[in-house]
């Protein structure tokens, strides 16, 4: 016997639990749905489009919506002489400024079309801007611009400016380009400069999280095609429902959850997936989720987060806003990034509490002080630390923490402590 054998008693298909699957049909989003259809009906009757913006947390739905509806889009499209569709899609995940969106965007586009890539560097923006204009200008028609995750670029919002107003500054003359956002920060609106809310004028959709009846209808489909007639145990599906809905409301986390479930049920060589397998399960993906939490923070939240895991190093802790805030500013001048006011900062710090990385102290000193806030992390600093550490922009700042938590003998190596 070898020590890899092919699963013969657990899963039939595993590709429905993975988080590239693309469904047949969106389930439980039916009114964000016929809202998007609407947002994208003038493409199709070749009237003025306005762009649109979704807005909701993490497994929600927005991404896979974005990818059923377009898809639809372009085969009705086809249909149509007169309407000539181009879509280009770029993920902002590890993209924090206006410039390197639209280099991104070129070089997306001159890709498809076997062409030279530009260079990260070297280029001044407008420079880097006019040849987005270039190439989205050779695809004429309605060009459909879908920037995920487009909450990274902070405040550079320069190319949400720029982009509808192309066509009337006469930067293009045959495209229309149209911007499809994709945002998991409900706030983000609020941080773009008032020209770029002024100028996008958008049709916005909110993707709310899931409940644990919506989820039960997610993820029923998903486990027929997933595993082998008779492994699932009836409470398995409702039980992983519950667990995310409860958390987060997130699709992806039941699907995970019910993926790790099958998985630990394989290892064991069990006949069947029964609670225990979720709720160890559970157990397990709570750890994963926390270094996920940290690595899908904006730019703006890791600087937050590293302002926090600096006092923590110091055993400054835990700390009011006002003063995390000052080590947030010098955290910002070192890297040279653009800096967020101190309400935004709260907003993040809130952020990082609905994520449970950190915990929030209310103190309340009468007439003297008033009531106010304090912080401090809620996971090993060592966690915190690993991930600033992945992120190239942070890694010195972390270097720089690391080496003052040694010092003062405050590391932990894992979760033992969580």
């Amino acid at each position: 016997m070898g020590m890899f054998e092919r699963d013969q008693h657990v899963f039939a298909d595993a590709g429905p639990l993975d988080d590239s699957y693309e469904p047949e049909d969106i389930r439980e989003r039916d009114d964000e749905l016929a809202k998007y259809q609407r947002a994208l009906q003038p493409i199709i009757d070749n009237r003025p489009t306005s762009n649109i913006f979704l807005y909701g947390k993490t497994g929600t739905g927005k991404t896979v919506a974005t990818k059923y509806m377009l898809s639809h889009l372009e085969s009705d499209a086809a249909q149509y002489d007169d309407v000539d569709l181009s879509i280009v899609w770029t993920s902002c995940e590890n993209l924090s400024s206006s410039y390197q969106v639209a280099v991104a965007l070129v070089n997306e586009l001159r890709d498809a079309q076997d062409a030279d890539r530009i260079s990260t560097t070297g280029y001044s923006q407008q420079r880097v801007f006019d040849l987005l204009y270039d190439e989205l200008d050779a695809l004429g028609g309605t060009a459909i611009i879908v920037l995920d995750e487009i909450d990274n670029i902070g405040d550079s919002d320069d190319l949400l400016y720029g982009l509808p107003r192309a066509r009337s500054n006469g930067y293009v003359d045959n495209v229309q380009p149209v911007i499809i956002g994709i945002s998991n920060d409900f706030q983000f609106r609020d941080s773009l400069s008032p020209k770029v809310k002024d100028t996008l004028a958008e049709k916005e959709i909110l993707f709310p999280p899931y409940n644990a009846n919506q989820l039960r209808s997610i993820l029923s489909p998903r486990a027929d095609k997933a595993f082998h007639d008779g492994v699932l145990s009836e409470d398995v599906v409702p039980l992983c429902a519950a667990f995310a809905a409860q958390d987060t409301g997130s699709a992806r986390q039941a699907i995970r959850l019910l993926r790790e479930a099958g998985e630990l049920a394989q290892a064991e060589d069990a006949s069947t997936i029964a609670e225990d397998h979720v709720r160890d399960a559970q157990d397990e993906l709570e750890k994963n989720q926390l270094y996920e939490g940290m690595q899908e923070l904006t730019p703006q939240g890791h600087a937050v987060l590293c302002a926090l895991a600096y006092h923590q190093a110091l055993g400054e802790i835990p700390v009011r806003s006002r003063d995390l805030y000052q080590r947030y500013t010098s955290i910002c001048d070192r890297l040279d990034a653009d800096r967020v006011s101190e309400r935004r900062v709260r907003d993040h710090l809130s952020d990082l509490n609905m994520l449970g990385l950190i915990t929030v102290y209310e103190r309340n000193e009468g007439l003297s002080a008033g009531r106010y806030h304090e912080y401090e992390l809620d996971v090993p600093l060592q966690a915190v630390l690993d991930v600033l550490l992945a992120t190239s922009r942070f890694e010195d700042v972390a270097d720089h923490i690391r080496s003052t938590a040694a010092d003062q003998n405050r590391l932990q190596s894992d979760f033992s402590s969580y």
